[in-house]
């Protein structure tokens, strides 16, 4: 038996040092967590007020922070934090959530009006704002009182505001109505000439222009032709919605832009009373004088921060979803998001996965509880094979005897048409973006960068195409015909799949593809989309189809990736007043949130992402469209 060492006295120090550290640590660790554990309590205990009743004669404030999206880009945890921390750079609003809000006032005999404020709202798309004015529409026919205010409105937040029965400017913000433009920077010279990177494109039809920057210096003549032609359908169609509801003609909205030097000069540059000489707005009030005014109509409460009887959008939305808590035996529509680039793999929200999408449309048609199914798409494209991956599930949930329809959003174009094109019936709003049917294919190859540091590239291949895709090497000629004859074969799989689809020839699909961006109103001209109308028209449509009888014997369920029990409880814990007061005014906690990037970074970003090919194959086809606003 080996015996054991005692320990000298410097020894035993150190580990009764260590000890006491050690119990310390345990001690102040221990101590944390019950106090945490004790507010987080205390905390849900007390809630967030979301349960005191609605009362009569409220006013709803509808006042969106952020992006309006088809579906959230965050987990419920990260949105929760920038809710607590007052971020609303990053925020955003869904758009079913906002639909649901106005229909849900329609009808509520708790609502007496509703307030919009827009100051917040970020451009996404006009389909969506169409969409959302509808909503307003709707409401206002029903009786209910529609206000709009805003210190400044920039074009998108005026169509909104522009539904209302009553607009009204602060007397020293801004609104100027200026039309559409579509510019973006080019990088032949700073790639080719600069850092001697040479960019190889392979496309079919003369209007695909998405990756024109890396090519060009400017536009090319038939990118213009095509982008001014969809553009000015939809600017004809903004000034006939702001015409309708502002009582003036869209010739003296379009006469009003051609003039504005000259007009705002009358005014001495002041473009709130500009806007209202312009009938743009019902008067110039300030942020009190909009609280007095719902005080006066409504009724005044000292105690509610704006002093007169109201709850907020968040607040309402929490009021209808506790509504819906119960089992829910009814057949269902389902709807899945299709929003964002279209890439290959499994994808977070707001993007589209060719598996992760694929996954979510599998587990609608494999749901017995699911009889017809609505893809809401609002997507310019993206990877070939997995917008491929999704239009077969589309098919085969038809096979299955399960009707599909489509509801376009902004933009669903190039890949965004791929996924779409094999529904029963295709919905859009004459504003979207759509089309694109064409395929391109990028390589960059950066040989001359390199050689400006000195640096070449040699050795040997077993074949004469061994390393032939090596980007650091010229492109061989023999190559790029092979590539070519790739993203020929792949446009060729797209006007098919759509002739087949749409029951055209595929000559007549191709007359109105090679590339080139149609409004909705301009696709369903040519045979691409079925019918104007939003995701509501949609699900209607696919009860419709799958004999689900009256609304209210059916109900609609959003198939997407479940949020985790830490981020549900976390989302509850966010929304009570003592959470917000904990983090709300952390700086550090606010110097956790990231910023969007700028759009030269994205692009070159997407010139990275064509370097990385798909396993097992050289060249990714590509169908992306560049063609938001």
């Amino acid at each position: 038996m080996n015996a054991i060492p005692s320990r000298g006295p410097i020894a035993r120090f150190f580990i009764l040092l260590w000890d006491a550290v050690n119990f310390t640590r345990r001690l102040v660790f221990n101590i944390l967590f019950v106090v945490v554990l004790l507010f987080v309590l205390l905390a849900v205990m007390a809630g967030g007020g979301g349960g005191r009743p609605l009362l009569a004669r409220t006013t709803l404030v509808i006042a969106p922070e952020g992006k309006l999206v088809e579906q959230f880009t965050s987990d419920p945890a990260s949105r929760a934090l920038a809710r607590l921390l007052g971020d609303n750079g990053a925020g955003e609003v869904q758009l079913r959530d906002l639909l649901r809000a106005l229909d849900a006032a329609r009808t509520d005999k708790n609502i007496e009006r509703v307030l919009l404020r827009t100051d917040g709202m970020q451009f996404s798309g006009y389909a969506a704002i169409r969409e959302v004015a509808a909503a307003v529409a709707r409401l206002r026919a029903s009786g209910k009182q529609v206000v709009a205010f805003g210190e400044n409105f920039d074009q998108g937040q005026y169509l909104l505001a522009a539904q209302a029965g009553e607009v009204y400017l602060d007397p020293m913000g801004g609104l100027m109505l200026e039309g559409l433009g579509r510019y973006r920077q080019y990088y032949r010279e700073g790639l080719q000439d600069k850092l001697g990177v040479d960019v190889h494109l392979f496309r079919v039809g003369e209007y695909k222009s998405a990756a024109e920057p890396y090519i060009l210096d400017a536009a090319s003549p038939a990118s213009k032709e095509a982008d001014l032609f969809w553009m000015n359908d939809i600017w004809q169609r903004y000034l006939a919605d702001i015409a309708r509801v502002r009582g003036v003609s869209a010739q003296q909205l379009a006469t009003g832009i051609d003039t504005l030097p000259q007009g705002l000069a009358a005014v001495r540059g002041d473009l709130a009373q500009y806007a209202l000489q312009q009938h743009l707005v019902n008067g110039l009030k300030t942020e009190e004088d909009i609280d007095d005014l719902m005080a006066q109509r409504g009724v005044a409460d000292t105690d509610a921060e704006d002093g007169f009887r109201e709850v907020g959008f968040d607040d309402y939305l929490k009021r209808l979803d506790g509504a819906l808590n119960g089992v829910d035996a009814r057949p269902q529509v389902a709807v899945v998001v299709a929003e964002g680039e279209i890439s290959g793999g499994k994808q977070p929200p707001g993007n589209v996965g060719g598996e992760s999408t694929s996954a979510l449309l599998r587990a609608a048609r494999d749901d017995e509880h699911v009889k017809a199914l609505v893809l809401r798409v609002n997507s310019p494209g993206g990877e070939v094979f997995a917008s491929e991956q999704i239009r077969r599930e589309v098919a085969a949930l038809k096979t299955a005897g399960k009707p599909v329809v489509v509801s376009m959003g902004d933009v669903a174009a190039s890949g965004g048409y791929w996924i779409s094109m094999n529904a029963d019936r295709i919905y859009a709003d004459p504003s979207t973006i759509t089309g694109s049917i064409g395929i391109f294919g990028l390589i960059p190859t950066i040989p001359r960068t390199l050689a400006k540091i000195g640096v070449h590239t040699d050795g040997v291949g077993t074949t004469r195409f061994a390393g032939a895709f090596d980007v650091t090497r010229p492109l061989d000629p023999e190559v790029g015909t092979m590539i070519q004859a790739v993203i020929d074969k792949g446009y060729r799989d797209f006007t098919g799949h759509v002739a087949s689809a749409r029951g055209r020839s595929v000559e007549a699909i191709d007359a109105i593809g090679r590339g080139r961006v149609w409004t909705g109103a301009q696709a369903k001209e040519r045979g691409l989309v079925d019918q104007f109308g939003g995701v509501e028209d949609a699900i209607a449509d696919a009860a419709a189809r799958a004999k689900l009888g009256a609304r209210d014997s059916y109900r609609v369920r959003y198939v997407e990736k479940q949020a985790t029990p830490f981020e549900r409880f976390f989302n509850r814990f966010s929304q009570t007043r003592a959470a917000s007061g904990l983090l709300k005014d952390s700086s550090i906690a606010q110097a956790l949130l990231a910023h969007a990037l700028p759009q030269t970074r994205d692009d070159l970003a997407f010139l990275d992402a064509a370097l990385h090919a798909p396993h097992g194959t050289p060249v990714k086809a590509l169908a992306y469209c560049f063609c938001g606003l």
